[in-house]
């Protein structure tokens, strides 16, 4: 067992650099039900988590376990189908362990997407909100334990995790934007927690994404959350019981909205515009 430290990553990012023929500037992870938008990528090169070493394998249902580089219009990208969740077993080490290696890679911009409940009810099943901020209600951090000065500060400032241009950049494109709430799962939440989710302000709730961001923002990265929200919480509609199969039909179907949002973004970038 890996202990998913600074040795291991170096050891990780070696391997893949020994594949990938260029530094990937930008880094798009796959949600649940999301894996389809990795299409847009362009002269694929594919690697299995199974192949890489230390790498952390998926056990959860619409998670494919595989890394695909290339090009979106020209841009060097990297591209994560599906994730590991503390949920699984995974430390958060682990849980965070790509982005590390990701950073360790060079790459600038980490894009997340997910899957959520909808706390806030203006949102429609499918649609795709930009995440503003987050509330870390999963009962630890990625950063707990000891500090490795080699990847980030100790005490990283996080009141601008969401990086301000490309949330510009997605209300101009007329997505609606909220705050993502995170609790490990895998249960879904009681209504009773929805209920004092939204007193906190959160608009959509879900288990994974905030410990990656942590992890990229403290290490330099620019980041994005895009969120699916596959269904309304739970209580919201009280004779509607919600499955996870539910949560990967719903987001297939708006993984072409989302990769249009995120060929846009790249475009941006391409031209340098933030």
């Amino acid at each position: 067992m890996p202990s998913y430290d600074y040795d291991d990553a170096r050891e990780t990012a070696g391997y893949i650099r020994g594949i990938i023929p260029f530094t990937p500037k930008t880094a798009i992870v796959a949600g649940s039900g999301l894996a389809d938008i990795a299409d847009m990528v362009e002269n694929p090169i594919t690697l299995y988590a199974k192949d890489i070493p230390n790498w952390p394998g998926s056990t959860a249902p619409g998670h494919a376990g595989r890394i695909i580089a290339g090009t979106i219009h020209g841009r060097h990208v990297i591209f994560l189908q599906g994730r590991v969740h503390y949920y699984e077993g995974y430390s958060m080490k682990a849980v965070t362990f790509p982005v590390r290696v990701l950073g360790m890679l060079g790459v600038k911009e980490y894009i997340a997407t997910n899957a959520s409940g909808a706390i806030n009810t203006s949102y429609t099943p499918g649609e795709i909100v930009a995440i503003t901020d987050h509330i870390n209600l999963m009962g630890s951090s990625p950063l707990i334990g000891p500090n490795d000065s080699r990847w980030n500060e100790r005490f990283p400032d996080m009141t601008h995790a969401y990086d301000r241009e490309m949330l510009e950049f997605f209300a101009g494109l007329g997505l609606k934007q909220g705050v993502y709430a995170a609790m490990h799962g895998p249960s879904f939440e009681t209504p009773a927690e929805v209920r004092m989710l939204r007193m906190l302000g959160a608009d959509l709730v879900g288990m994974s994404t905030v410990p990656e961001v942590i992890t990229a923002h403290a290490m330099g990265m620019r980041v994005a959350g895009l969120s699916c929200a596959a269904n309304l919480a739970a209580g919201i509609d009280p004779e509607h019981r919600l499955t996870g199969q539910e949560v990967l039909e719903v987001v297939s179907e708006a993984a072409i909205r989302t990769a249009g949002i995120i060929t846009a973004l790249i475009d941006r970038l391409n031209r340098g515009e933030m």
